[in-house]
C-alpha cells in the first residue's frame, strides 16, 4: 500500500517562501511520476507541477512558473515543492500525487495515489 504524507505548509506573508515535502512509504518512489496539485475553498483541484521518475523533466502551471520548483530525492523516497514569491492567490490545500508512468500529466484522474494535503495560507 502506497502512502503519501505532505508536510511543510503554514502561514506566510506575501512574498515569502515555503518548502513542502511529500514522504512516500510502501513502495519505492523511483517508479512513479510525482505531481503537486492544490485546491482552494470552493474551487476544483488544480495542477501545480509534475516531475518524471528520474527528475530529469519537470512541468509547471503557468500561474506558478518561475516561482515554484518541484524536485525529488528518490533515495529518501521524498518529493518537494519549493514555493517562492508567494501570493495570496496561492492559498490552498496542497496535495502530492503519484502515477505509474514516466509521462507527466496535468489531470487529476491520471494519478493513482494521493496524500491528505497540507494547508498553505498566504497573507497580504
Amino acid at each position: 500500500q502506497v502512502q503519501l504524507v505532505e508536510s511543510g505548509g503554514g502561514l506566510v506573508q506575501a512574498g515569502g517562501s515555503l518548502r513542502l515535502s511529500c514522504a512516500v512509504s510502501g513502495r519505492s518512489l523511483r517508479g512513479y511520476s510525482m505531481a503537486w496539485f492544490r485546491q482552494a475553498p470552493g474551487n476544483e483541484r488544480e495542477y501545480v507541477a509534475a516531475i518524471n521518475p528520474s527528475g530529469s523533466n519537470a512541468n509547471y502551471a503557468d500561474s506558478v512558473k518561475d516561482r515554484f520548483m518541484i524536485s525529488r530525492d528518490n533515495a529518501k523516497n521524498t518529493g518537494y515543492l519549493r514555493m517562492n514569491s508567494l501570493k495570496p492567490e496561492d492559498t490552498a490545500v496542497y496535495f502530492c500525487a503519484l502515477r505509474t508512468s514516466i509521462y507527466l500529466d496535468r489531470t487529476v484522474a491520471a494519478y493513482d495515489y494521493w496524500g491528505q494535503g497540507t494547508q498553505v495560507t498566504v497573507s497580504s
